[in-house]
Order: C-alpha cells, then sequence, then structure tokens
C-alpha cells in the first residue's frame, strides 16, 4: 500500500484568501527542499469539455476514468463510481504518496491538521472555536484581526514573513509527527526535503 505523506489543510470560508494562502506556504516549504504537492477541494467543477478526445473516452465510450500523459505531465479525470467521493487521505495515498508534504485547499472536514485562514472583511467569524473540530487539530490561525484569540499560533495576514512563520510551524509539525511515530526525519540529500 502506498504511503500517507504528512497532510495540512488550509481551511476557510469563501474569499479569505486560501489559494494565496496555500501558493505562498507551498512556495516557502518547495524553496526549503521539501517535494510539496497539492490538493483543491471544489464544487462542480469540470477538467474536461465535449468534443475533446479525453470527453469521448468517458461519454462515448464509457470509460470510468482517463489518463492524459504527455512529455510535459498527466492528468487523471474521470467520475468517482459508484462509492462516491474518495476521502482526502484515499487521494492523498493514491496520487501523492511520493510528497514530502502534502497541502490541501479545503477538506474542512478531514482528520488532517488545519491553516485556518480568517479575514474579517469576507466573514464576521471564523471556523475556529465555532466548528467541531478540537483546537489541537488546528496548527495556526492566519488572520486579519488582530486582537484573534487562540490556543494556536496566531499569525498577522499582513506579515511579509507569514509564509515563513506557517513554514517554520508546518516544519515543527512534521517533525513532531514524525517523532511520535517513530519515522525517520532526515532532510532527504537529493532534495533537501525529508525523507
Amino acid at each position: 500500500m502506498n504511503r500517507l505523506p504528512p497532510i495540512v489543510c488550509v481551511v476557510g470560508k469563501k474569499k479569505s484568501g486560501k489559494t494565496t494562502t496555500l501558493t505562498g506556504l507551498s512556495s516557502e516549504l518547495s524553496g526549503r527542499g521539501y517535494r510539496v504537492m497539492t490538493v483543491k477541494h471544489g464544487h462542480h467543477f469540470r477538467l474536461d469539455h465535449e468534443g475533446t478526445d479525453s470527453w469521448r473516452h468517458v461519454h462515448e465510450g464509457g470509460a470510468d476514468r482517463v489518463v492524459l500523459a504527455g512529455p510535459d505531465g498527466f492528468a487523471v479525470t474521470g467520475g468517482w463510481g459508484p462509492g462516491g467521493q474518495a476521502s482526502l487521505e484515499v487521494l492523498v495515498r493514491r496520487h501523492l504518496s511520493e510528497a514530502d508534504l502534502v497541502l490541501a485547499e479545503g477538506y474542512k472536514a478531514s482528520s488532517a491538521t488545519r491553516i485556518e485562514v480568517y479575514r474579517r472583511a469576507a466573514h464576521p467569524d471564523a471556523l475556529y472555536g465555532r466548528d467541531e473540530v478540537p483546537a489541537s487539530q488546528y496548527l495556526a490561525v492566519l488572520t486579519d484581526v488582530p486582537d484573534f484569540t487562540a490556543d494556536v499560533p496566531i499569525v498577522d495576514m499582513d506579515d511579509p514573513a507569514r509564509f515563513g512563520r506557517l513554514a517554520d510551524l508546518v516544519e515543527a509539525h512534521i517533525s513532531n509527527s514524525r517523532d511520535t511515530v517513530g519515522e525517520p526525519h532526515e532532510r532527504n540529500p537529493k532534495r533537501g526535503g525529508v525523507s
């Protein structure tokens, strides 16, 4: 079975800055030598459109899934099948097991560690403290609210070093998680990432 690399979800309500946070954090961690892979949870999106060969494979040929492959990359498209949508952990294990770290945008229902992005102008309330998720599942809250209080680190959304601060927290989390389960956490000498 494929291994399950560490997963950190970037969660928040619509228009809070999740994508900006995920890309900034991914860039920071990649720059530190980690092999970062990402997952984006969305609603009602389509990767394929009528008339393309891959669309025809599914809609005319009845294929459940299609892999598009070429010299520069690949993509998998298709439906979930009778079992419905797979969990974040199943997706990561199946498709991203080679990662040092997976950052997921969304997946509020996941049990993975999370960083919340909370912008007061976008929503009156944060998820933290108002959802069913225990505070121990949160790694940090990135916010523009100066007096926000939580039992986890608060990172200022306007701090130019915010992605570095978040990356430090993610690295510490990865190290602590690996120590807990007895896995090695030396840097991969080839890429600088976690082995």
